[in-house]
């Protein structure tokens, strides 16, 4: 009956056996009135106010005769996220109640968010009920398509490192880009050493080997944009020899968060047919203590030819990044978009929800900034504040990978990738966290594609 094998969603019939789903303007007391009928002054004893956020189920001659849930427009996808956890099992049919049927888009994809729940392969819950949302067949195309590319983006966060690593990274990517007729190479071995050296260098500490995964599909047309895409994909971060304490090195199965959020991009941008010329490089590493391990102090040769001193160990995810950024820019694309969990201090200044942007070009950052709050997925654009530019500078080096002063960590991070993108190509770099701390309607505890709808938003147009 799905339309998805793994989306809580079924087409809407005529057999009767959906429950209806009244949706009601919060605030709207004729509407709620009339659907709660007789069991108004009950309902309400129960705590039923007509609120935004309010649910209740009606009660009928078999038991339960539907629900309603009030709402307030505008607010975005995320307040249907609450719904699975209040309708549990069943089939629902959503009907709007004096609201525009254009909610069905937001319904569709906050629904589908909130009713995410991680579990590994082959691992199932006896028993426990879900509920399908029953919907009109043609309506939430892009729902279903954002939908899909977060659940698959969750699920590569959420694994556990020791069945996530740099290979099974890269062969989850393979899967996802070559079932969307993409064409992929893995580059391993001698061949990274060589093609890659620092970021050879962050993932030589781990009995793990590293992988950069390059993918291409043709855009439909001759003349398509050109976006290449670039992710750093670390797997697991001890921090090297900058050893970091257990409870920063916790949730480290989420550095990978970057790779994620391009791959699910990618995905929705090929699902949904857009027509660019899209590229997308992963960075598959673990950054690990062992004697092969990069040290402090240590000197590197990047692609670019630059020379970077290993101010620390655990500023690895920049250094993952210089090479790819530097091969990227090789085929001159239109614009060249990186993301990764980089540094703490962008959370320190923006918190998790709210993914740092930073970009060589005001008309980018303008359009993908705008582009967030259009889809009620933000970003906030931090500058590249070129004075601070002179805090990476290493007296052995071309560069240091750490700054040398405690301050401005999300700006410097953002300053040492643009050393590897070349004067006039147009970059933008997404800081974000990739992780929920509590669960909230829509968003789940544990991994999180943050910045996802923007983007696709923002590139599924023309650019």
């Amino acid at each position: 009956m799905s339309e998805a094998p793994f989306l809580p969603l079924c087409t809407l019939n005529d057999d009767g056996h959906a429950l209806p789903l009244y949706l009601v303007k919060a605030g709207d007391e004729a509407t709620l009135s009339r659907l709660l009928g007789a069991h108004e002054a009950f309902l309400k004893k129960q705590g039923f106010e007509g609120r935004a956020g309010d649910f209740t189920l009606l009660p009928g001659e078999q038991g339960v005769a539907g629900a309603v849930f009030c709402v307030e427009a505008g607010k975005g996808p995320m307040p249907y996220g609450a719904l699975p956890a209040h309708l549990k099992e069943g089939h629902w049919a959503p009907r709007p109640e004096g609201l525009d049927e254009a909610i069905f888009e937001e319904l569709i994809l906050g629904f589908c968010l909130g009713a995410y729940e991680y579990q590994l392969k082959g691992e199932t819950k006896a028993g426990k009920p879900s509920a399908q949302l029953c919907v009109p067949a043609g309506l939430g195309r892009e729902a279903r398509i954002l939908a899909r590319a977060a659940w698959l983006g969750r699920d590569l966060i959420n694994t556990p490192a020791n069945i996530m690593g740099p290979a099974e990274l890269a062969e989850a990517a393979r899967k996802m880009l070559e079932e969307r007729g993409a064409t992929v190479e893995f580059v391993k071995g001698e061949a990274l050493e060589k093609a890659y050296p620092c970021l050879a260098a962050v993932g030589a500490g781990s009995d793990r080997p590293s992988v950069v995964v390059i993918g291409r599909k043709a855009g439909r047309t001759q003349d398509a944009p050109r976006l290449s895409l670039v992710g750093k994909g670390v797997c697991f971060d001890t921090g090297g020899y900058d050893l970091k304490p257990g409870s920063s090195m916790a949730k480290m199965k989420k550095d990978m968060g970057g790779a994620t959020l391009m791959l699910a991009l990618a995905c929705a941008l090929m699902d949904a047919e857009t027509d660019i010329a899209l590229e997308i490089r992963l960075g598959c590493v673990e950054n690990s203590v062992s004697g092969h391990a990069m040290r402090p102090g240590d000197v590197l040769t990047t692609r670019k030819g630059l020379r970077v001193e290993v101010g620390n160990t655990d500023a690895e995810g920049r250094l993952v990044l210089a090479d790819l950024l530097t091969e990227a820019a090789e085929s001159q694309p239109n614009i060249i978009l990186d993301a990764a969990t980089l540094t703490g201090a962008a959370r320190v200044a923006l918190g998790p929800d709210l993914p740092a942007l930073f970009s060589n070009d005001d008309e980018l950052a303008e359009h993908i900034v705008a582009s967030g709050k259009e889809v009620h997925d933000p970003l906030w654009r931090l500058p590249l504040w070129a004075d601070y530019d002179d805090w990476m500078n290493s007296p052995i080096a071309d560069c240091n990978n750490l700054s040398s002063r405690p301050m401005a960590g999300a700006i410097t991070a953002a300053l040492f990738l643009q050393r590897f993108v070349p004067s006039g190509q147009t970059w933008a770099h997404v800081d974000t966290y990739a992780w929920n701390d509590t669960a909230r309607p829509g968003r789940p505890a544990g991994g999180e594609v943050l910045a996802l709808r923007a983007l696709f938003r923002a590139f599924s147009e023309s650019f």
